[in-house]
Formats: C-alpha cells, sequence, structure tokens
C-alpha cells in the first residue's frame, strides 16, 4: 500500500510540476494530505448511508425510544469512529517503519480513537437517560445527577487512556500516580463527590424531585425546583428570582418538602384573632334568646341550656343565686360552638382532615381564639381566598356574642381619647346649689352666745324683714 499511495502522490506531484530533489518529502505530505481528504470523504458517505437509512427504517416503527436511541448526534458519532479507524489504518502507511513522523501519527491516531468513542459513549448515555426520563417510573426523578456522573467517569477514563498513550505508558501507572495524590483529587472534585453522593441519596430516598415546592429558609429558598443536576439544585422562588444550592446541603440540613401537602388534597389553615378577655361574661336569658335567633346554634343552646338547668337542679342550685355558682353558658363559649358549625356547614373544608375551634394561652395582647382546619384545594389563589372570607366573617359576627377583639391603640383611638379630654376641659365648672336660711338651720349651727327669739317676739319693722341668718346687733 505504501509503494502504491507513493506512485498515486509521485504523479500528482508531477502533474502539479513539483518534482524536486526533495520529492520523497513532498510525496509524504503528498499522501498524507490525500489520507486525511479520504477519510474525510469516507465520513461524509457514512453520514449520508447510515444515518439517512438507520433514521427511515426507525420512524417506521411504533416504538419511541428507538428515535431516541438512534438519534442524528449517536450516529454520527458512530461514524466518526469509523473514520478515525481507517486514518488509524491508513496514515501510520505514508510514513517510513520505525521512523518518529510514523509513531507520533499512530499515537495521535490513537489518542483520536478512544476520543471518538467516549464521544460516542457520551451521546449514546444523553440518549439512554432521555429514554429512562421519558418512562412514568422514572418521571420528575433527579437523574441528570446520575447521567452526568457516567459521563464524568467516562470522560476520567478517556483522559487516562489518552494521557497514557501520548506517553506510551500504562494506564496502570497513571492509577498508581492519582492515588498518591488522591487528596489533591479530593479536594478538587470535592464538590462532584459530594453532589454524587447525595444525588443518589434524594433519588433512593425520594426526597425531592424536579416540580416539587420547597421551603430552605436558611438558605432564602422557596419555590419550585426546576432541574437537580451533579453540583447543583436550581429552585424558582413565588418572586422568579433563582436560588442555586449543592445538592448536599439537602441532605445534611434540614428542609421542607410541600409535594405531600400537595397530593394530600388539602391544605391547613391555622390563624388565630385575639379576645379581649374583659369582654368575656356569662350569658344572661336576655343573651340566649338572642343567640337562638342565629340558626346554626339554635339547638346548641337549647341543648346547653337543658344540661346546664339539670345539673343546676340535681346540685339543689337556684336560679336567684350567684352566677359564680352552679354551672352556667358565657358568651365566648357559644361563639366557639357557633364557629365550629360555621366551618363545617358553610366553608369548603376538607371533612377527612382535622376541625376543632381551640383557645391558646392567654397573652397581654388577649386570648387567642384560633381556627384549626383544612381547606378542600391546595390550589394557591383559592386556598387564600377560602381563609380571607372566613376571618371576614369571624371578625364581622364577633360583636353580635358581646365579645371585642383585642387591638392596641391605633391612631384613631388616640384621637378619640384627644377630643373626649378636649370636650371635658371646655365644659363650664358647676356652681353649688345657694345655701338656705340660717333660720332653717339646725340649733347646732347657731353660736351658742347668741339665743334664739321666738318668731312672735320679733319686731314689725324694717329690720324683721332681713333673714333669720342674719345676727343680731
Amino acid at each position: 500500500m505504501q509503494t502504491l499511495l507513493k506512485r498515486w502522490t509521485h504523479a500528482l506531484l508531477e502533474w502539479l510540476g513539483l518534482t524536486s530533489a526533495a520529492s520523497d518529502t513532498l510525496d509524504r505530505w503528498a499522501a498524507f494530505v490525500l489520507v486525511v481528504l479520504a477519510a474525510v470523504v469516507f465520513d461524509l458517505l457514512l453520514q449520508l448511508g447510515i444515518v439517512r437509512g438507520v433514521r427511515r427504517l426507525v420512524e417506521r416503527t411504533r416504538a419511541k425510544w428507538d428515535d431516541t436511541l438512534f438519534s442524528v448526534p449517536v450516529l454520527r458519532c458512530m461514524c466518526h469512529i469509523l473514520s478515525a479507524i481507517l486514518l488509524a489504518v491508513v496514515l501510520p502507511v505514508v510514513f517510513e517503519e520505525k521512523s518518529t513522523g510514523r509513531v507520533i501519527v499512530l499515537r495521535l491516531m490513537q489518542a483520536y480513537i478512544v476520543f471518538s468513542v467516549f464521544r460516542f459513549v457520551n451521546a449514546l448515555l444523553y440518549a439512554a437517560f432521555r429514554i429512562a426520563a421519558a418512562r412514568p417510573a422514572w418521571q420528575n426523578k433527579p437523574i441528570k445527577g446520575l447521567r452526568q456522573t457516567a459521563q464524568g467517569i467516562a470522560l476520567l477514563i478517556c483522559t487516562i487512556l489518552i494521557i497514557s498513550i501520548l506517553l506510551d505508558k500504562s494506564p496502570a501507572i497513571l492509577l498508581t500516580g492519582l492515588g498518591a495524590s488522591a487528596a489533591v483529587l479530593m479536594l478538587i472534585f470535592r464538590d462532584s463527590i459530594l453532589g454524587f453522593v447525595s444525588g443518589i441519596q434524594l433519588a433512593a430516598n425520594d426526597m425531592l424531585k424536579v416540580g416539587d415546592w420547597i421551603s430552605v429558609p436558611k438558605y432564602g429558598a422557596d419555590g419550585n425546583v426546576e432541574e437537580v443536576s451533579l453540583t447543583t439544585v436550581k429552585i424558582r422562588n413565588w418572586d422568579n428570582t433563582l436560588v442555586m444550592l449543592p445538592p448536599y446541603l439537602l441532605t445534611t440540613d434540614s428542609f421542607t418538602n410541600w409535594h405531600a401537602m400537595q397530593l394530600s388534597g388539602g391544605r391547613r389553615v391555622m390563624r388565630s384573632v385575639a379576645i379581649d378577655m374583659t369582654s368575656v361574661r356569662f350569658c344572661t336569658p336576655e343573651m340566649l334568646d338572642h343567640y337562638r335567633t342565629i340558626d346554626l346554634i339554635r339547638d346548641y343552646v337549647d341543648q346547653t341550656e337543658r344540661r346546664v338547668e339539670e345539673y343546676n337542679a340535681a346540685h339543689g342550685i337556684g336560679s336567684g343565686e350567684r352566677r359564680i355558682n352552679g354551672l352556667h353558658q358565657t358568651n365566648l363559649g357559644v361563639f366557639r360552638a357557633y364557629l365550629v358549625r360555621y366551618l363545617r356547614s358553610e366553608v369548603p373544608v376538607n371533612k377527612d382532615m382535622t376541625l376543632m375551634v381551640r383557645q391558646l394561652q392567654p397573652t397581654e395582647t388577649g386570648l387567642p381564639m384560633q381556627l384549626y382546619f383544612f381547606t378542600d384545594t391546595v390550589v394557591w389563589v383559592d386556598y387564600e381566598g377560602i381563609q380571607s372570607d372566613v376571618f371576614d366573617h369571624v371578625l364581622a359576627v364577633i360583636p353580635e356574642f358581646g365579645l371585642r377583639v383585642f387591638q392596641n391603640p391605633s391612631g384613631e383611638d388616640v384621637a378619640s381619647l384627644r377630643n373626649a379630654f378636649s370636650q371635658n376641659a371646655q365644659m363650664p365648672p358647676q356652681t353649688p346649689p345657694p345655701s338656705a336660711p340660717q333660720a332653717a338651720q339646725t340649733p347646732s349651727q347657731t353660736p351658742p352666745s347668741v339665743p334664739q327669739k321666738p318668731q312672735a317676739e320679733q319686731p314689725a319693722s324694717e329690720e324683721a324683714k332681713a333673714p333669720a341668718s342674719a345676727s343680731p346687733e
């Protein structure tokens, strides 16, 4: 073959008029160029023949996985392997036996074959993981990290083989050197190693997958998971900002995954309203009559009042005694019963989940009355609308039960107090009533040194018209 190539190249050089004393060198380089051009043409013909032919066969099948497995990138990489083998076989023939150029070209061609095989394996892994991601069992699984791990291992093997070929050393020697520098490698590939292990933990324990809503308050993440890779978990917050977290943080620190709530069909509402404790009191008969006009608690008021009367009668407690003795209903207890019945009948709650109204620990800001229930929807907008409607109603009906909502003084309260003080300051002072005549005073109010004269003995003069309170001279 070498002789045939020399004849062709020598004839080509003579036709081009490039013959000279260095014809052997020109023959070799001309043969080198011819072989490379032939390999390029061969590669193009393979792509035209194999790629088009295989794609036509694949498109006729009903299966979908073969469309991905035999995709254009995979077939092109396979054609590059065949072209690289052709170059590795033919190109060394151009050079003399045991020449330096032949050794260099042979090593380069072997390295190129290894690189072409790596590209084919990389494309094949990408196609295989795309097929796996399309299956229902693997949908939304964090398999991108596994694919990147497999591609990283393939790249590491390819790099070791290429270096060993170029240096003409055994791969075992390179691996021994890598073992000696393991500490440096672990420092360099720390995130990749931790991400690989964490990705396996996340996938095996079903802790996280694409599309989940997670909250990591420590790192300011609260939104949907968009991507799980070998070194990064991409989270899009509700304000459309992106947070990138290493996967190992999700296995070492705690986070909240809301996916279970979305699957349950109910989202929890746990909100309180503060009641002014000074407005809590026993119910009077008039208050009970007023509560009986409320449809939701009419039966409750009657039944509870019967139990109260039976208990008091059994213990000899009459209706005229102080209310601190015996049992009596309170406006707060009736209000709590009303809220329970309101939630069960008027609010779209999940009947299979917990529903209760309870009192929390009293504080300096009032008595918290907590509503604890689950809505029958997990859609965010509907959920917020339901709980807003509930507390709109709660705040509106509180005065019907003689209760008050506790609220810290606001500007309106301060203005009302100021107006009240201003009105009191503008009112005129009240004058005391005029004193009675001295004659109407009691004897104890008369000085003891002046004896009182009978009314008939007073002289009929102008001085007699003076009030009796005037002292005689």
